[in-house]
């Protein structure tokens, strides 16, 4: 296997894990408190919510830095 095929392979992962980690996190606030309508906008992530928010930024950031890598590897 050459870099670019793991490379492939790479955002082909945590593109899934990236989406699939956006989807099960919890929404923080309904449309009307964006408008000041309710409730608070800004909470403290705690438990497993934190947790699920730190791994989408790691596979996030994973993601990007391998699309850039293949952006720069001649082919």
């Amino acid at each position: 296997m050459t870099i670019a095929e793991i490379l492939q392979i790479t955002v082909l992962v945590t593109a899934g894990l990236s989406i699939l980690f956006i989807l099960l996190q919890q929404r923080g606030a309904s449309l009307g408190a964006g408008f000041g309508s309710s409730g608070e906008l800004y909470t403290t992530r705690r438990g497993i919510d934190k947790s699920l928010f730190q791994a989408t930024v790691v596979t996030v950031s994973i993601f990007v830095v391998s699309i850039l890598s293949l952006l720069l590897i001649p082919s």
